[in-house]
């Protein structure tokens, strides 16, 4: 995901409700962190389906950037998975 996309511009290329748009947000993110580490470390999709328990071919699909049925808890699955530890950080938007 490009920094510069807002979560509105993501819901839309994803043809999801703006509703959800936070929440592919973060998918995305933490994907992306997940997908910079197996990278580093050298893992393959089939180690990391190993590790978290997830089928392979669901690894892969979910590294390729299918996000519309993907679970958070899958997502943070795979973050553990790949020796990762997500920090949720929750805060006022700027209206409140």
């Amino acid at each position: 995901m490009n920094r510069r996309t807002s979560p509105e511009s993501l819901a839309k290329l994803l043809g999801i409700p703006g509703s959800r748009s936070p929440e592919a947000v973060l998918k995305a993110q933490l994907i992306a962190a997940v997908a910079r580490e197996i990278e580093l470390r050298g893992l393959t999709h089939a180690e990391l389906a190993t590790r978290s328990g997830l089928p392979r071919s669901a690894v892969t699909g979910v590294l390729s950037g299918s996000l519309q049925k993907v679970t958070i808890d899958r997502v943070l699955r795979l973050v553990e998975s790949a020796g990762l530890v997500a920090d949720i950080k929750v805060r006022r938007t700027a209206a409140a």
